[in-house]
């Protein structure tokens, strides 16, 4: 059984930002970048940053910063839809139930990440490793289809209690609804199939 971990060891590295933007590592006593903090992130290590002068705990927008930084240097991993999507559900009644969906479709594309990568070394000497990989990436496709979809069928009902044409889209704008749906699916598709070849 191994053994526990001391409180220092399981407690998060504070990172230090000052006015000058500059982040300092307490844990290491160095200043470090962005891209050290993206490789503390991929390495598993926790880390919480704080605001030299307040303390204030801003380790989220370090975080969205580091993802700004990815997609400008043209990473693109997230769908110019997807993004769109998001931004619209700003300020909306679903706000808050956005982050748990969003989080539960990531522990599951988490969890068979392994499994994907090892596909992907199987890929290249044994074609029937294709088919396992593409089922495993439909399995993933089919959970973020679900997770999104619940936007849609309750956006219009929690909005529109003043009417019943709002509460009830006619089949026109459910089409519409379903065929954007799809179209963002398919981008997500896409982004993914890139991920996998760039791995």
């Amino acid at each position: 059984m191994p053994a526990a971990k001391s409180s220092d060891e399981s407690a998060p590295v504070i990172i230090k930002k000052y006015a000058n933007r500059r982040l300092y590592n307490t844990a290491k006593s160095t200043y470090v970048t962005l891209d050290h903090l993206a490789e503390m992130v991929r390495e598993g290590i926790d880390f919480v940053v704080r605001d030299a002068k307040s303390s204030e705990d801003i380790t989220r927008s370090v975080l969205t910063q580091i993802i700004f930084e990815a997609e400008a240097k043209g990473a693109s991993m997230l769908p110019t839809n997807f993004l769109r999507r998001i931004i619209s559900l700003y300020g909306d009644s679903l706000q808050s139930v956005v982050p748990g969906y969003l989080e539960a479709s990531m522990e599951t594309f988490g969890s068979n990440q392994e499994k994907m990568r090892e596909q992907m070394k199987a890929m290249f000497g044994a074609n029937p490793a294709i088919e396992n990989f593409e089922a495993m990436t439909r399995k993933n496709m089919e959970f973020f289809q679900q997770a999104m979809s619940v936007f849609t069928p309750f956006g219009g009902a929690a909005k529109g209690a003043a009417t019943t044409e709002e509460a009830a889209p006619d089949k026109d704008t459910r089409a519409d609804e379903l065929s954007t749906l799809k179209d963002q699916l398919a981008e997500m598709q896409s982004q993914l199939n890139k991920l996998a070849r760039k791995s």
